[in-house]
């Protein structure tokens, strides 16, 4: 019984790795923070691009791995985070309104 167990285990792993993108991913992200936002960490981190900034709200596209990205927001407060999926980066900037209109103006709750 013990031996099944572990190769359902196994085979549950291996089914998940199989099903990772080969691609990176591309994503479109608006972030509210109390205050001003970190526009130059962010604009360093890598793989973030087109990094706008409208009050406190921060506009940009991000490129792979969110750690960089996340890493530059360290030390300020995000009250709300949005993150949409683009197909490429062409995509990603043929629809910045979209952006600007799920990300709002931080009001809600």
């Amino acid at each position: 019984m013990q031996s099944v167990i572990l190769t359902i285990r196994r085979f549950v792993c291996f089914a998940r790795l199989t099903n990772m993108p080969e691609q990176p991913h591309n994503q479109r992200v608006v972030v509210h923070f109390v205050g001003s936002p970190p526009a130059r960490q962010v604009a360093r981190a890598s793989g973030v691009t087109e990094v706008e900034v409208d009050g406190s709200l921060l506009r940009c596209l991000v490129c792979g791995s969110f750690q960089p990205f996340l890493e530059a927001l360290h030390g300020y407060e995000v009250i709300g985070l949005t993150s949409i999926p683009v197909l490429s980066i062409s995509e990603a900037r043929d629809e910045p309104a979209q952006v600007q209109r799920l990300g709002g103006d931080g009001g809600g709750c």
